[in-house]
């Protein structure tokens, strides 16, 4: 599948800066993004080289990494980036000379902080996702397999549950200790599944931590290092001027449907429906959507609720608007009180509420309302 978006956003980057880092999960399709990229671009480079870290040859290759790159005359390509991150000082002695280099990881720059000391100012970042709803056909197999290119085109639903689960066991028992972290594998994997309970909540550190037998601080940590490693979304509160009290801890996200659904031990459709956590992975499921809509950085999405229970799902600041965004799992939802709450406090400029039917219609003047099966997207232009 050629990921058109991804390709031009890579190609723009390059008109600004002379290294582009393509950053995201395991297996969400880095690589086959790159060689498109290059295939597409080969001619505009003159010639492209591609070192994978996770080939030993490749990785000691690059143990002379000045001798290698001075004789790369093109675009130069390096896949699994996290796992030497002593090339950073040298990309940046390259890049100053004019060279460029895409570099594909699979860890937040949080993670690797020789890269953020040496690149600044250098380096681009794009956050490849998972499938979206503007990418597939299936919104309601995209929802129970999540976005995952492997776990979505799988022959059925339980070999895709299976692939998930092999998927979650490289990740714990390979990828996090390739990252020089060290954490009992069946610790975080017991956290993982907890905070699955907690998906759209904020979190309890001390109920989780008394559970686990550690402390507040080492979940923080490991809380960390699953929104470093693209599985977890951390939205932060807004805080409006207003007398009311307002929350001022952040809830978290599963960012992918079908990792939730794998620690919730849903398979299919039948066991979601029935399951407590229809709502809230309804409501991440869109969350994550309408974020990729808007192609909304973190530091622009917040959520909002003040402690006498009114809230908000989602709040985007985009272009000077501040655009507000509910998820409803109903049949035809409805203005509440609270919706009219968000829009006096917070000063909306739009409120949507994304419901999973087919009709879109609004809801007065200020709220409209989008079914996500219905063809053509009916809240603001992103």
């Amino acid at each position: 599948m050629k990921r058109s978006f991804f390709l031009d956003q890579i190609h723009h980057q390059f008109s600004v800066h002379p290294i582009v880092g393509l950053i995201g999960p395991r297996q969400v399709g880095k690589t086959t993004l790159a060689t498109q990229y290059a295939d597409a671009y080969k001619g505009y480079y003159g010639s492209v080289a591609f070192f994978d870290l996770e080939n030993p040859t490749h990785f000691d290759l690059l143990e002379n990494p000045l001798l290698v790159f001075e004789r790369q005359p093109g675009l130069i390509i390096i896949d699994e980036i996290q796992r030497k991150p002593d090339l950073f000082p040298v990309l940046r002695v390259f890049a100053d000379k004019g060279k460029r280099f895409l570099i594909l990881g699979s860890s937040s720059p949080h993670l690797i902080q020789s890269c953020a000391e040496s690149l600044a100012g250098r380096m681009a970042y794009i956050e490849l996702v998972p499938f979206s709803i503007d990418e597939v056909p299936d919104l309601k197999q995209l929802w129970i397999r999540g976005g995952y290119p492997r776990s979505y085109l799988s022959d059925n639903e339980n070999n895709s549950f299976e692939w998930r689960r092999q998927y979650i066991k490289h990740f714990l028992e390979r990828d996090i200790p390739a990252l020089g972290i060290s954490i009992p594998e069946n610790r975080l994997r017991k956290f993982w599944m907890m905070l699955a309970h907690y998906h759209g909540q904020i979190v309890n550190y001390s109920e989780i931590g008394k559970s686990l037998q550690v402390k507040d601080a080492t979940i923080r940590r490991y809380l960390d290092l699953l929104v470093g490693t693209f599985m977890v979304r951390e939205l932060q509160p807004w805080h409006a001027n207003i007398s009311k009290r307002q929350v001022k801890s952040p809830k978290f996200y599963f960012k992918d449907s079908g990792i939730l659904h794998f620690f919730l031990n849903t398979v299919n459709e039948t066991q979601l429906e029935s399951h407590p956590q229809l709502g809230s992975s309804w409501e991440g499921f869109l969350l994550e959507t309408i974020i990729r809509k808007y192609n909304a950085y973190p530091e622009e999405c917040y959520f909002w609720a003040t402690q006498a229970q009114a809230e908000l799902d989602l709040l985007i600041f985009k272009g000077g608007k501040k655009l507000g965004f509910e998820f409803k799992y109903s049949d035809r939802p409805q203005v509440t009180r609270s919706m009219q709450i968000a829009l006096q406090d917070l000063g909306l400029d739009s409120l949507t509420v994304v419901y999973p039917g087919n009709e879109n219609f609004d809801l007065g003047d200020t709220i409209k309302v989008w079914g996500v099966g219905s063809n053509h997207y009916n809240g603001p232009l992103p």
